[in-house]
């Protein structure tokens, strides 16, 4: 009897290990994208973006029917490329962001809780990225939106607050101090991309 249940036990294990199913495919990142930065101080607000962001970059993507979606692949920015509409409020935000020695802001894609299916109604998941700036790496849950136009396009629009203290930055300050950057920032980040089997 004893001998019985565990050779069906056996056969179930087998069972599910082969109604697993995975499949791999990949994102490539097309031109158009775009990263913005809100933030504030104790006198008004700004904002400042990377606009037109067109590396070819490409996402590795594995889909399982158990697991969360795993992501491999990362887009690079030039930071030197932030505008903030106001140049000395760029020259400052580039100058704080460390342009010079790290010229690059990256997000490397983790992981999606679920695979954002094209031609569905916008809705929103949550994934895993990396953002490295100024020579310091964080991991952040992030919250997307999406956006699919049709079976080969998808396009992630992804919102996180961070710190500028969380890369080892200090806000900036100016006029003795008077004017104080508040130290955390939204970031959004739009991403389209090309589906390919």
């Amino acid at each position: 009897m004893k001998a019985g249940l565990i050779y069906l036990f056996i056969i179930l294990s087998g069972f599910t290990f082969q109604t697993e199913k995975t499949a791999a495919l990949k994102w490539v990142v097309l031109s158009g994208g775009s990263l913005r930065v809100d933030g504030s101080t104790n006198v008004n607000q700004f904002s400042c973006a990377i606009t037109n962001y067109s590396k070819p970059d490409t996402i590795h993507v594995t889909r399982s029917n158990n697991h969360p979606v795993k992501l491999n692949g990362a887009i690079r920015l030039d930071v030197k490329n932030f505008d903030c509409k106001n140049k000395p409020m760029t020259d400052e935000l580039r100058k704080i962001l460390k342009a010079k020695e790290y010229p690059k802001l990256m997000i490397k894609f983790v992981s999606v809780n679920q695979y954002p299916e094209p031609n569905t109604r916008q809705k929103t998941i949550n994934g895993i990225v990396f953002i490295e700036l100024a020579g310091v790496t964080r991991k952040y849950e992030v919250h997307y939106k999406v956006i699919s136009s049709d079976n080969m396009h998808i396009q992630l629009v992804g919102t996180r607050d961070v710190l500028f203290t969380d890369f080892n930055l200090t806000p900036p300050k100016k006029l003795g101090g008077m004017i104080r950057t508040n130290d955390k920032l939204q970031v959004e980040f739009n991403v389209r991309m090309k589906v390919i089997d």
